[in-house]
């Protein structure tokens, strides 16, 4: 069957704290600064943490090393999609994506084969999610390199999902994995900043230091939950069900943003749903 009750709920607050937080990216002035922000607030948050959990082991740090260099290149596209096409364009076809590259991803690497119900349902949560994009066309002058980066974008989040799912589970140690990772994620965008952008930091920090704490404690929030998913659920189905974030930062939009919902979200909304309950009572 799928997901247990404890892992759904799990992976649905997830799901809200990454709208959350993607919302305070949205109205953020610099995108950029405002990553690393995110980011580095985990970074500190973690250090506190290191004492209470082992050293990584040699087949640990692989995977974290890994795992901190997709994430690094998925913010840098994420950012720059961002750059030539809206939000409710580039985070849906981006996030839609990524459940149909994990099942092909899980697939080859972890042997987790799901059976036709179980992809039928994660492809409508994927077609759901992409349709949402569709509420605005794309201006012609960047359409393709947004539509590159987004799709970019979703093949690095299914990289990074299957990457952290099999580290967590062949490290063993699911606390060290997830409080290694959190300090190691901002490091290259501290890193970056503090060489080249550090003149601007005082100033963002002093408009934006809530704004700042408040994403960086939903980020956190919103991927140790996944990660804790991850080591005991089907990477497909985690990733199908963390991906609703893109409806929930629609519902969010709309009543604190007052964006307009519109006929063919609720459409979408259904169409999700319904893939969602396919996908939960299929085998896999």
């Amino acid at each position: 069957m799928g997901l247990q009750l404890n892992l759904i709920a799990i992976v649905l607050l997830a799901a809200v704290t990454h709208a959350l937080w993607n919302a305070i990216v949205k109205i953020s002035g610099d995108r950029f600064l405002t990553a690393t922000a995110v980011l580095g607030s985990g970074t500190v948050f973690g250090v506190f943490f290191l004492p209470l959990v082992p050293v990584p082991t040699p087949v640990m740090c692989l995977f974290l090393t890994a795992s901190v260099t997709i994430h690094a290149v998925y913010h840098l596209c994420l950012i720059n999609a961002y750059r030539f096409g809206d939000l409710t364009q580039v985070y849906p076809l981006a996030r839609g994506s990524a459940p149909l590259l994990v099942a092909l991803l899980a697939a080859v690497t972890a042997g987790e084969v799901p059976n036709a119900s179980a992809m039928a349902g994660v492809v409508m949560v994927s077609l759901g999610i992409v349709s949402l994009s569709f509420n605005h066309r794309l201006g012609a002058e960047h359409q393709g390199r947004t539509v590159l980066l987004a799709l970019a974008t979703g093949f690095l989040i299914s990289a990074y999902t299957v990457v952290d799912g099999l580290g967590i589970r062949l490290s063993n140690d699911l606390w060290s994995y997830i409080v290694w990772l959190m300090v190691l994620e901002g490091v290259p965008f501290l890193i970056w900043t503090a060489l080249w952008r550090r003149h601007t930091v005082a100033p963002f920090l002093k408009r934006e230091w809530k704004r700042a704490l408040a994403g960086g404690i939903l980020s956190k929030l919103a991927y140790g939950c996944i990660l804790y998913a991850l080591a005991q659920g089907a990477m497909v189905h985690v990733s199908a069900l963390r991906e609703t974030s893109v409806l929930f930062a629609a519902i969010i939009g709309t009543l604190m943003l007052k964006e307009h919902f519109g006929v063919r979200r609720i459409l979408a909304s259904a169409v999700i749903a319904i893939g969602i309950i396919v996908m939960q009572m299929a085998e896999i």
